[in-house]
């Protein structure tokens, strides 16, 4: 039984992790609130994009037109981008990101296909490199990056386009957090290279058929355009990322927090009842020692 010093030296240790805890929780919510916004805003400008480069997908469906855009014409060998942070304590949003990744691994080693794993984030480098290190091409190193900026996202885009035109994979897909609340990100994974044409139907089937005049030319403007939109889906990834990393941490901290204080009740009481029961046996033992007397 631990004696009353130890209880109190351990009462004192978690008063003082509540309070890292706590202040770890402020401090993500104030980041929160930020990369929030930031993630909100990108929406509209990358769901436009992937709404024009899908339809140009479907309409380079036949195999014309460039091959960031058509493909390889072959899916053998697959490029996983998986985006994680370069910090722990968010609860499962790291696992969850490369849970997804590894189900997916394990899907296209099943159909007997290449696969190749470029990482973003410390910690999904970590992870993945238990088990799949001999998979393991590239990582991107965010740590020394205090704010995601667009820039960020052009670099690694401009690796992927220099690896895609260099034969290394036909297919590239990209891992990440949606963002969806402070309790509920979604682990996601959307294919980027080449870009995956529109499923439509109905109506939107007949929308689909429009015939687009390129102004001043239909290759000159794809030529800028698809490297532009590759970097625009890793851009609205990394944002997405970062509000889902800081809901996760304030979320965690927040239950971590909360259990502190549970605990601190619990080794209270097993204090307050320790030295009770030291009083009772001094007690007892003096005024059995006076009754002998």
């Amino acid at each position: 039984m631990p004696s009353l010093k130890d209880l109190k030296n351990r009462i004192e240790s978690v008063k003082n992790t509540r309070k890292i805890t706590k202040a770890m929780q402020m401090v993500a919510a104030a980041k929160l609130r930020r990369a929030q916004e930031a993630a909100e805003a990108g929406r509209p400008y990358s769901e436009g994009m992937n709404k024009v480069m899908r339809s140009l997908a479907a309409a380079a469906a036949d195999g014309e037109g460039p091959k960031l855009l058509a493909g390889t014409g072959a899916d053998q060998t697959h490029l996983l981008v998986v985006m994680t942070a370069e910090r722990g304590l968010c609860g499962g949003f790291n696992s969850s990101i490369v849970k997804l990744a590894r189900q997916k691994i394990e899907d296209l080693q099943a159909l007997g296909k290449t696969v190749k794993i470029l990482t973003v984030g410390r910690k999904g480098r970590d992870q993945m490199k238990r088990e799949f290190e001999d998979l393991m091409v590239g990582h991107v190193d965010l740590s020394d990056v205090k704010r995601v900026g667009y820039e960020n996202a052009t670099a690694i885009a401009r690796d992927l386009l220099a690896r895609f035109e260099a034969g290394e994979f036909d297919v590239a897909t990209i891992f990440f957090s949606r963002f969806q609340s402070v309790i509920s990100q979604v682990p996601t994974e959307a294919q980027i290279i080449p870009v995956a044409p529109a499923e439509v139907d109905g109506a939107e089937e007949e929308s689909g058929k429009v015939v687009y005049e390129f102004e001043p030319g239909e290759e000159e403007i794809l030529t800028e355009l698809l490297p532009r939109a590759v970097a625009t889906q890793l851009f609205s990834a990394l944002l997405e990322n970062a509000a889902s990393e800081q809901g996760a941490r304030m979320s965690a901290m927040d239950n971590a927090t909360r259990n502190a204080g549970e605990m601190i009740d619990k080794l209270t009481i097993q204090y307050n009842r320790s030295r009770q029961a030291a009083i009772t046996t001094e007690l007892i033992e003096i005024i059995a020692g006076a009754e002998a007397l």
